[in-house]
């Protein structure tokens, strides 16, 4: 079966795959869950995902911050497929996608440990690391222009 990307639905059942997927690889972690009020408020993103063998497996959000930046947010790859090139392949896409909506920079928020995937693509980390969750986090962003 063929892999893709692409961009689902808010309340789809794509959607409702990546919520899963979010929650078992970010959230259930660190003793977390989503609330229905976090959920609603990501009406007003994008929500991207790669899919393989029917299977949603990887999975980012962007938030509109302005005209021109969006937010990643909650990338997350099943543990299973994880240092396969699944989250650049994912990530490039968001950067496509991104810059079709004319969007010129890209911000999130990265945990320490996936700074150097960050790096890796592009992205530069801004000012002082942060707690976030309970875990270290650094401010990046890249210009996609």
């Amino acid at each position: 079966m063929e892999s893709y990307c692409r961009i689902v639905e808010f309340g789809s059942k794509l959607y409702k795959e990546s919520i899963d997927l979010r929650d078992k690889v970010l959230r259930q972690p660190l003793g977390l869950q989503f609330s229905k009020e976090e959920l609603a408020q990501e009406n007003d993103s994008y929500h991207l995902v790669y899919i393989k063998e029917g299977q949603v497996i990887g999975v980012i959000v962007l938030r509109p911050l302005s005209d021109v930046i969006f937010k990643m947010r909650q990338v997350a790859i099943a543990m299973n497929w994880q240092r396969k090139g699944i989250g650049q392949s994912l990530v490039r896409f968001s950067e496509d996608f991104a810059y079709s909506k004319g969007i010129q920079i890209i911000t999130l928020h990265a945990r320490d440990t996936a700074v150097p995937f960050y790096l890796k693509l592009g992205y530069h980390t801004v000012g002082e690391p942060f707690t976030e969750v309970g875990i270290k986090h650094f401010k990046m962003e890249k210009n996609i222009l």
